[in-house]
């Protein structure tokens, strides 16, 4: 398809104004959607999986329609969000997420721990049992607490430069997430330790 037949619109990109011509990458076709989106790739340096294209204030989102079939012709509008590709911030981003993933497990351990506790509570488990299973429940929520500190820790080292606004804001909110979980492990240890002084009250009744 010869250029003639392409489509020149114009491309904000923030306070970034662009004139693309876009055309179809097969030939003797219409531009889509998609040819937008690569145009946009290719100008501006923002990946297609990161883009937001909006004409009119709608958001373009059927990639194979036409541009001409949803009223984009010559001369006109469209705005783009999203932000260039950085390898850096990508790298920092999948440490990020294998913490949320390792976050994510010790929150299901101390959800199992706060259930077995609850069900001590409860009477579910003989008394003869209970100092035994109290203990390993103290264990467990203080190897959670040490484990969730240690990927405070790392988290709070993580490299991350003023213009990665993605990146601080996805950290500030796990590290949000951490100081909560670990508050509930505050909680939970001392409903523990209430539980182990109640037992070692009723034993001390029991043997005089």
């Amino acid at each position: 398809m010869s250029s003639s037949t392409g489509i020149d619109v114009i491309l904000t990109h923030g306070s970034d104004r662009h004139k693309v011509l876009v055309v179809a990458q097969e030939p003797n076709d219409e531009p889509t959607l998609q040819d937008l989106a690569l145009a946009a790739e290719k100008i501006t340096g923002v990946a297609i999986g990161s883009q937001k294209l909006i004409y009119k204030g709608k958001s373009l989102k059927e990639m194979e329609e036409k541009m001409l079939t949803v009223g984009i012709k010559n001369g006109c509008k469209i705005m783009l969000i999203g932000k260039k590709c950085s390898p850096e911030e990508d790298a920092e981003l999948k440490k990020l997420k294998d913490f949320e993933k390792s976050v994510e497990q010790l929150e299901g351990k101390l959800e199992e721990v706060k259930k077995e506790l609850s069900g001590i509570q409860k009477g579910f488990l003989s008394k003869n049992l209970q100092a035994e299973a109290l203990g390993k429940l103290d264990k467990r929520v203080k190897t959670s607490m040490e484990q969730f500190m240690n990927i405070l820790e790392q988290v709070d080292s993580l490299n991350v430069p003023e213009n990665f606004s993605d990146l601080r804001q996805k950290r500030k909110g796990l590290v949000k997430r951490i100081q909560i979980l670990l508050a509930m492990c505050d909680t939970a240890e001392g409903n523990i330790g209430q539980e182990m002084d109640k037992l070692r009250c009723q034993n001390l009744a029991l043997s005089k």
